[in-house]
């Protein structure tokens, strides 16, 4: 089975992710996307994030509708800071009759020369990439590789952190969320603070 890994704090997730989410499930070569609640991006500061398990469950009650996309806490068992080549190896070793693959945005590709151990992953995985806006410099030698496959996607330009700072402000944004996580958040007074 192909698997899209599609990792994020989602912190909170939106439509913007299942946009992307589902648009890999359905028009790249991929069966299944899992999205990878990731517990500590070594980019971000932990004190922002909600609660580990919090994250997975706005996933979850985002996710529940679509087959094709399953939530994954895979990270919360590694060590942290999460780092994606370490994941990549434990999850070809406990399911080894799954092809993983990268799911990123265009500006990640762009500074993928700065992950840990790129090399590895580039020469092991799969890369699909959507559009995103970004004023980085492109990586036009990264995206004639034959591992990274450029996918015509939508540009969603919707952030978690737009999101988080709206809703401190008072402003309604149920429309960049899944009904059910809008209901999660509403519900627990996340980001009012």
């Amino acid at each position: 089975m192909k698997i899209g890994l599609y990792f994020g704090t989602y912190n909170p997730i939106h439509v913007g992710h299942l946009i992307i989410a589902n648009h890999m499930a359905e028009f790249a070569d991929l069966d299944q996307i899992w999205m990878v609640v990731t517990p500590h991006n070594p980019l971000k500061k932990k004190a922002t994030l909600l609660d580990d398990q919090q994250r997975l469950q706005m996933v979850f009650l985002a996710t529940e509708d679509y087959p094709k996309i399953k939530p994954s806490d895979i990270e919360f068992k590694l060590p942290q800071p999460s780092y994606t080549v370490i994941t990549l190896a434990h999850l070809q070793e406990k399911y080894p009759n799954h092809q993983f693959s990268l799911i990123m945005g265009e500006d990640n590709l762009k500074t993928f020369h700065k992950w840990r151990n790129y090399e590895v992953i580039l020469e092991n995985h799969d890369i699909y990439v959507y559009p995103r806006i970004s004023d980085e410099p492109e990586n036009v030698e990264l995206k004639l590789y034959p591992k990274i496959h450029v996918i015509d996607a939508p540009i969603v330009e919707i952030s978690s952190t737009f999101i988080r700072k709206s809703i401190k402000e008072g402003k309604n944004i149920q429309p960049l969320l899944p009904p059910k996580v809008w209901e999660y958040i509403d519900h627990n007074n996340f980001y009012r603070k």
